[in-house]
């Protein structure tokens, strides 16, 4: 079997991180901790840091750092960005598991592509984003990136093995979220709490939001088209409330191959950190015979229009995606602390959107950068015209 593979965790404090970390201490002979970084919440990844002993520990913020209390010996403290990149860049490390929220990761992560260090993508932004640079960066440094999100760990999975010319389409699915079935009316009285009672999976915050407005599968459509080389119109969206099969690829010749299975983040994170290997995990098992009813719906883009948005973006390219992500950040942000209505969260991205200019054609990862700011200055200046609830 060989030496354990060194693993750095990029939010290891989040419900990813979290689960990423049970696969890691469920076979201590295949993996072990090389880092761990998270944003805020010290406690906890001193807590990390003391049971899994990394030899870097990374923290957003350097006054965060006296409540990690004691630590191993051994073990470093870095702050910030340029402390995260140490970490990826470590030469003992060999997988990065990218599942940090936010801008903070794009750039370390880049920079252990370029290395050669396999990336173990769950972090949204990267790709949509910095998509071309970091696919750039893997290349030239023959790094493997392997999706952690189920729906893109779905499709890596049917798609192996058979040439990619011979794909007719994607189909993404999705649950629906928690107001699948509601009004427009009704949905512009949703509470934060309703927001967030995801019906499948159990998630953070800002990515329970994006789930119940449908923009986590718009963002997933522009992962999509830099993971798997397709354009967007070869990547449909399908609304699936039963959450078995993850996602599906159809081929021209007419088959159809789905990836199934129980709603378990630690599965894609299994397969993407021992890939090709599968881990012997000890979940509850997958019974066909007890699953009926099993639904397939088109999605309401009228009432869920921010997967129009995201698909629009994903064709414009450039630094659209950038600037749909971060007007997006923004308002769930203001939505989650009662500054605007759920319907409102569509309206801002919008108005972000309907004024954004994509740049020029040969743009650099700063111009990404100085879209993101741009879009988020854009979007708190709609906010600041709508009147609380």
């Amino acid at each position: 079997m060989g030496l354990p593979k060194a693993v750095a965790v990029l939010g290891s404090t989040g419900s990813v991180g979290r689960s990423a970390l049970d696969v890691i201490a469920r076979f201590p002979g295949r993996f072990r901790v090389a880092a761990l970084c998270a944003g805020k919440n010290a406690k906890m990844l001193g807590d990390q840091a003391r049971r899994f002993r990394p030899a870097v520990i990374c923290l957003s913020e350097e006054r965060a750092a006296a409540r990690l209390g004691r630590l191993p010996a051994g073990t470093r403290v870095v702050f910030g960005e340029q402390g995260m990149t140490e970490a990826v860049c470590a030469k003992a490390t060999d997988t990065v598991l990218a599942a940090a929220s936010g801008v903070s990761s794009v750039r370390p992560v880049i920079a252990a592509a370029r290395l050669g260090k396999r990336i173990a993508l769950a972090n949204k932004e990267l790709l949509v984003m910095a998509g071309r640079f970091l696919v750039e960066a893997a290349r030239a440094g023959g790094a493997r990136i392997l999706p952690v999100d189920s729906e893109h760990s779905a499709v890596f999975q049917a798609i192996e093995g058979h040439r990619r010319e011979d794909v007719l389409r994607i189909i993404l699915t999705a649950s629906g979220g928690p107001f699948r079935n509601r009004t427009l009316r009704q949905m512009r009285e949703a509470t934060v709490a309703e927001a967030l009672g995801h019906p499948t999976w159990r998630m953070g915050t800002k990515i329970s939001v994006d789930s119940a407005t449908l923009m986590n599968k718009g963002l997933e459509v522009i992962e999509a088209t830099w993971l798997f080389g397709l354009p967007p119109s070869k990547i449909d969206v399908t609304i699936h409330p039963q959450s078995v099969v993850h996602s599906m690829v159809e081929y021209r010749d007419g088959s159809l191959i789905a990836q199934l299975g129980i709603p378990d983040m630690r599965i894609p994170i299994g397969y993407a950190l021992s890939y090709p290997e599968r881990l012997p995990l000890e979940l509850p098992r997958f019974k066909p015979h007890r699953m009926d009813g099993w639904t397939f719906e088109t999605p309401d883009r009228r009432r869920f229009p921010a997967l129009s948005m995201a698909y629009a973006a994903a064709e414009a390219g450039r630094t659209a995606p950038a600037a749909l992500n971060a007007g997006n950040e923004v308002a769930v942000d203001a939505f989650l602390s009662g500054r605007i209505r759920f319907t409102d969260i569509a309206k801002v991205v919008e108005s972000v959107m309907a004024g954004w200019r994509g740049g020029r054609r040969n743009v650099t990862l700063s111009d990404v950068f100085r879209a993101d700011g741009e879009a988020r200055e854009a979007a708190m200046r709609r906010i600041s015209f709508i009147r609380r609830p």
